[in-house]
């Protein structure tokens, strides 16, 4: 299903696009660990066998690294059945370090600056490595209907510096 060259304990993806990757990469090819690689297509095959309603997220074309993901926004909110899409990159160390999640569809939120950029801490200093796909996806869309305005990371966001 998926192309991966194995090369002295590390795999080499295929590129996606430019326009799906949140951080553009000077590299054809992007190097993921054995372990990175088979967390990811354990993740896909979770996702696949398992579906949860309202998340959704698939690998790029043949690139393990760069997934294009759903979320449809949960009931009680102002994103009530809206279809979000939203890119990860996930960096070689994954799942020792999180990936990168950027929303692609346009969405006025608290804890989402105008870029896509999301302030979850999850996905920074409370990173751990039992976080899956799965998980994130589900705190993303739990954050739509519960914006975290008292993070420190928030305040910072809010006062234009990054997370």
């Amino acid at each position: 299903m998926f192309r991966l060259q194995a090369f002295q304990n590390t795999f080499t993806a295929g590129p996606c696009t430019q326009q799906d990757k949140p951080y553009a990469h000077n590299l054809h090819s992007v190097r993921i660990t054995m372990a990175a690689a088979k967390r990811l297509q354990n993740d896909l095959m979770t996702l696949m066998s398992k579906p949860v309603s309202g998340i959704s997220a698939f690998p790029c074309g043949d690139n393990m690294c760069e997934w294009t993901s759903t979320i449809i926004g949960p009931a009680g909110t102002p994103y009530v059945g809206l279809k979000l899409k939203l890119t990860m990159s996930f960096p070689p160390q994954y799942p020792l370090v999180p990936p990168v999640v950027l929303f692609k569809t346009p969405i006025y939120h608290p804890n989402v600056d105008f870029s896509g950029r999301i302030c979850l801490d999850i996905l920074k200093e409370q990173w751990s490595s039992v976080y899956s796909v799965e998980t994130i996806l589900l705190s993303l869309q739990s954050l739509l209907g519960e914006p975290n305005w008292y993070s420190s990371s928030s305040l910072r966001f809010v006062l234009g510096s990054t997370c």
